[in-house]
């Protein structure tokens, strides 16, 4: 669009950005929570009774009932070194980008060439250059177009991704963005990390990628992103993250998370309404990121008697696991095959290291 005259800030505001599609992909191997349990028993050789039957009680009560991963489970409790575990992650993270991003763009009836922005998003190893280089490579994308790799937003990151994009494509009309989130928590499993972080970890993660597309272009359909929002915790920096250690990236996991997450939830979600002109009784759909049961528990008693329900966030986790920046994007593909009404609202949160919430306001 080219035009002789400074453009009006009000006209990037009201520029429309709208969500085309989602799409996931999962690693090729699995395992249910029972077949899981036999290579606990292998693991936790010469552990003491009491704290065996504990970690087997975390992971049965997890509400996970399987989980995905880039690697035989043999692999996962092998001992391995940092490097060929991130040999490993390198090698599969890319086989997992090309192919939800493939699948996202077949969804949209795009072609590769089509895209203007391309954000990849992943925090459980390290490559570099980053996987958006070898997308453009292996899918031929157009020589010009605009990278950015995130990678120390963890949990947060898929919606990080969204509110970065949404703001290119805003102050851009016409363009196309693609958001692809990879991620291999099991890649991180520490073999001889005995801590509730590593065991809590192990236990409610899983591996899996997905790819979000959006757009400015006036022939796209699809959700539009009326707001976006940050929301930063002042002075919980160590509650969540990785601190890089001779063995890979050891999980960081604070027993505090939900708790603080729900000490912070109003200011969370109801002034980010109310600059909106909205009360949580206007949002038809909850796309929020399932951190875990126990976070899943937190939100459903702060919702309790406002009718409105997490399920589709709870039933991602059962099937999955939490995939960090990837899962939320599993619910937001499941709440959009639904096909809401025209007009319904839905809000998207997620929350992260830092410490950190992200949300996005969605209208059908």
């Amino acid at each position: 669009m080219e035009m002789g005259f400074p453009l009006p800030m009000d006209y990037f505001k009201n520029m429309s950005v709208k969500i085309k599609a989602v799409a996931k992909q999962l690693p090729k191997y699995s395992r249910t929570t029972e077949e899981i349990i036999p290579f606990l028993d292998a693991w936790l050789v010469g552990q003491e009774d009491r704290f065996i039957r504990k970690v087997k009680k975390i992971f049965e009560g997890a509400a996970v009932d399987k989980r995905f991963s880039i690697m035989d489970p043999i692999e996962v409790f092998a001992q391995t070194s940092f490097e060929e575990r991130n040999d490993i992650y390198v090698r599969e993270m890319i086989a997992l980008g090309e192919s939800v991003l493939q699948k996202a763009l077949e969804k949209a009836q795009w072609q590769p060439s089509d895209l203007d922005y391309i954000i990849t998003v992943s925090c459980t190893g390290i490559m570099i250059p980053s996987l958006d280089a070898y997308l453009i490579n292996k899918l031929k994308l157009r020589q010009d177009i605009v990278r950015l790799p995130i990678t120390e937003m963890g949990c947060a990151a898929g919606i990080s991704g969204i509110i970065y994009a949404k703001n290119f494509l805003q102050s851009n009309p016409g363009k196309r963005a693609a958001i692809i989130a990879v991620e291999s928590p099991t890649a991180t499993f520490q073999l001889d990390d005995f801590s509730m972080a590593n065991i809590v970890s192990a236990a409610i993660f899983g591996d899996g990628a997905a790819c979000v597309l959006l757009s400015s272009h006036g022939d796209d359909s699809g959700p539009e992103i009326i707001a976006e929002e940050m929301y930063h915790f002042y002075d919980n920096i160590d509650m969540m993250g990785f601190k890089l250690t001779n063995s890979g990236l050891q999980m960081v996991l604070d027993v505090a998370v939900p708790d603080t997450i729900a000490a912070h939830f109003p200011a969370i979600i109801h002034p980010f309404l109310e600059k909106n002109k909205l009360k949580i009784d206007n949002i038809d759909h909850l796309i929020f990121h399932p951190g875990g049961k126990k976070i899943i528990q937190t939100v459903e008693e702060l919702f309790s008697g406002l009718g409105k329900n997490i399920n589709d966030t709870k039933e991602v986790l059962r099937l999955y696991g939490n995939m960090s920046s990837a899962t939320v994007l599993y619910v937001l593909e499941r709440i959009m095959d639904q096909s809401p009404k025209k007009g319904a609202l839905g809000l998207m949160l997620s929350f992260g290291p830092g410490f950190s919430a992200q949300r996005v306001l969605l209208k059908f």
